[in-house]
């Protein structure tokens, strides 16, 4: 069983700039995937951002490329999220997920992880 604890939400201000931590416990952590969920009230769940379980390849969201970078530390069983120029509609709470995709494509989807951090919730204001 794989435990995952998300760090660093918050508020700030359009254009600013957060860094989540997701630190996992239990076996294997460098055998999983690591990806970056969020969800609004109201809406599905959507993919943000993915990481390979060697760290050689990362997947983005159309709509964070460019400003979102996703790295894992395997040492310390740690996937960070740094989130750059930050909009409004980036408010959200945001899940860190474990799993072993089937595939690349598998990576932007919830159906590829099976653990899920407990959210935590990032607010931009105008």
């Amino acid at each position: 069983q794989v435990q995952l604890i998300e760090s660093g939400g918050g508020s700030v201000q359009a254009g600013g700039s957060l860094r989540f931590s997701c630190k996992a416990s239990g076996p294997s952590f460098s055998a999983y995937a690591m990806g970056w969920f969020r969800q609004v009230s109201g809406r599905e769940r959507e993919f943000v951002a993915a990481i390979s379980w060697n760290g050689d390849s990362q997947y983005y969201a159309e709509s964070v490329k460019g400003r979102f970078i996703i790295s894992r530390e395997s040492a310390r069983n740690t996937v960070t999220l740094q989130m750059d120029s930050l909009k409004p509609e980036d408010t959200a709470v945001y899940y860190c997920a474990a799993g072993r995709p089937w595939n690349d494509g598998d990576h932007y989807f919830q159906r590829g992880y099976t653990y899920w951090g407990q959210g935590t919730q990032v607010t931009v204001s105008s």
